[in-house]
């Protein structure tokens, strides 16, 4: 009884020194009103610090000579057990900077350690105060949130991370003002804290910055530039390959699917041409076996954007590449999925340097100029580089009668399914034949051209590759039918099925291993994954 009466007189002193401050025309003459509910924080009842959590930032600027204290006694109620008096205490933190902006950097800082509390309740009340505290002052707020990603605690920045994506981004039109300046600023703060970064959490950062008007449509080719170098300082460029290192691995797929869509804005594909090159083709047989196919897909990616002495330079490395995955004589094994992405990569590189396919494949391409090489014999190349542009159609048309017929298999199995599982189970075998039928109607349409002692090469646009979106084809093409593309040797993709099929039991037991090689189609191209933390120890999960 005699607590509960103790701790109503607090309150009811707190109430009147809060009543004289109210009335008083000069506050600043009741200092010690103020000090008492200062006081308050340390002795008071819980009750009684609730009150003060209210009149602390009430009269907080008519006292500018105790703001130390008040803000200490503030952050104090912050870290009270009762939630009742914390939650109030949050509440207040943003009008201790009604008046006094200086004081933004430090409640923030405060606030973004508070994100990461448990209660529902009280984790609303910081979201609210941090989003009062941006419309007050953005850059001051912003800086003091991304001080907590590039070096705060584990727990505190990944809770900053996720209340930047889901509470502050999709307000940047509201909060980024002026739009340029405070796009500018946010840019490089984000650049700043790209040292230690998730997959996820790199990938969020880019998207949100293209999102930027300083990065959209009319940006000028430095700003695009800008985007692909942030891109390329994650990669790590600049670092040795090292076959054995997972995370840059992984770092390396990642980011290179990022930077494809800026290729396209004109960006500079030369960095990553050129690490390809020098780096990883000279060791692509180490690589692991899952991530080979990944690497060549952003590698046939970015090759329509390479110049012309970056498809020089990168050339040679590819034919040699593509001779080890186009057999010389049928009965030897190859991986459907490579060859496409080696010759996507190939037509697109000799699209832009035509002549330089002289003397690795045996070409007489004449563009005047000594590189033409024309008065030398390279027939013995030729000669190889057909013979396996022939062994590789015919294991390609091997495999899609294979999969044509499969397709046929496969629609009667669906009518006599008696479960929504099995029905579900052979509709993934008909898209995996039908992926298959795609790859191996691309590599058909990639050599066709190729016979020919002059060929003319695929350039932008001219075929759409089986791990992009696929365009709307006719049936018969898709199965591989009637569809003749270029110039040919007599053996297009018009031949009958029951022409097919030549080489016995040995070839379909290649086709086989060719076929296990497109199941790797749809495999995830790293896109989204964690990349290794450097400090953190942050690893792909």
């Amino acid at each position: 009884m005699g607590a509960a009466i103790g701790d109503a007189k607090e309150v009811e002193k707190l109430y009147e020194y809060g009543e004289r401050l109210n009335e008083a025309k000069d506050k600043a003459q009741h200092v010690s009103d103020y000090e008492g509910i200062l006081n308050a924080v340390k002795s008071g009842s819980t009750k009684a610090k609730q009150l003060a959590a209210q009149l602390i930032p009430r009269f907080f600027k008519f006292f500018p000579e105790l703001d130390k204290q008040a803000i200490s006694a503030q952050f104090d109620l912050v870290e009270e057990e009762e939630l009742a008096v914390r939650v109030q205490a949050i509440r207040g933190l943003p009008l201790l900077c009604k008046d006094n902006p200086d004081h933004v950097s430090k409640i923030v800082d405060v606030l973004g350690q508070l994100l990461a509390c448990e209660e529902n309740v009280e984790r609303d009340a910081v979201h609210k105060a941090v989003l009062s505290l941006l419309r007050q002052d953005v850059n001051a707020s912003l800086t003091a949130l991304f001080k907590h990603v590039e070096i705060g605690m584990e727990n505190i920045r990944e809770k900053v991370i996720a209340f930047l994506k889901e509470k502050v981004f999709p307000l940047k039109a509201e909060l980024l003002k002026p739009q340029v300046e405070m796009e500018r600023r946010v840019t490089d703060l984000v650049k700043k804290s790209l040292q230690d970064v998730t997959g996820a959490e790199f990938k969020m950062f880019v998207d949100f910055l293209k999102s930027f008007s300083i990065f959209g449509e009319n940006a000028p080719p430095e700003r695009i530039q800008e985007l692909i170098e942030i891109i390329e300082g994650q990669a790590d460029l600049d670092a040795q390959f090292n076959v054995s290192d997972v995370d840059h691995i992984d770092r390396m797929i990642s980011c290179m699917f990022m930077a494809l869509p800026i290729f396209v804005r004109g960006a500079s594909s030369s960095r990553f041409l050129n690490y390809f090159n020098k780096h990883i083709i000279p060791v692509f047989d180490k690589l692991p076996e899952e991530r080979k196919l990944d690497f060549l897909k952003s590698l046939a990616g970015s090759s329509p954007y390479a110049t012309a002495q970056d498809s020089r330079q990168l050339l040679p490395a590819i034919v040699q590449l593509l001779k080890t995955y186009m057999p010389r004589r049928k009965m030897e094994e190859t991986n459907f999925s490579y060859v496409e992405c080696l010759l996507y990569t190939f037509h697109h590189l000799a699209h832009k340097t035509p002549n330089s396919t002289n003397s690795l494949c045996g070409y007489k391409i004449v563009t005047g100029q000594p590189s033409d090489r024309l008065g030398e014999d390279f027939s013995d190349i030729y000669k190889d580089f057909t013979e396996r542009l022939n062994s590789t159609e015919e294991i390609v048309r091997v495999a899609m009668k294979k999969l044509t017929q499969g397709m046929a298999d496969h629609n009667k199995a669906i009518s006599a399914a008696k479960t929504e599982d099995e029905k579900a189970k052979i509709k993934a075998e008909q898209q995996k034949a039908t992926n298959g039928l795609r790859v191996c109607n691309n590599i058909l349409i990639m050599t066709q051209p190729l016979h020919a002692k002059s060929p003319s090469f695929i350039g932008d646009n001219k075929i759409s590759p089986s791990w992009k979106e696929q365009r709307k084809v006719t049936p018969t093409a898709a199965a591989g039918v009637k569809r003749t593309v270029g110039p040919s040797n007599g053996t297009g993709l018009g031949t009958p099925a029951s022409k097919m099929a030549r080489g016995g039991g040995m070839q379909n037991q290649l086709v086989n291993r060719a076929l296990e090689g497109l199941s790797h189609g749809g495999r995830s191209s790293g896109r989204g994954r964690g990349f290794g933390g450097r400090g953190r120890g942050r690893g792909y999960r």
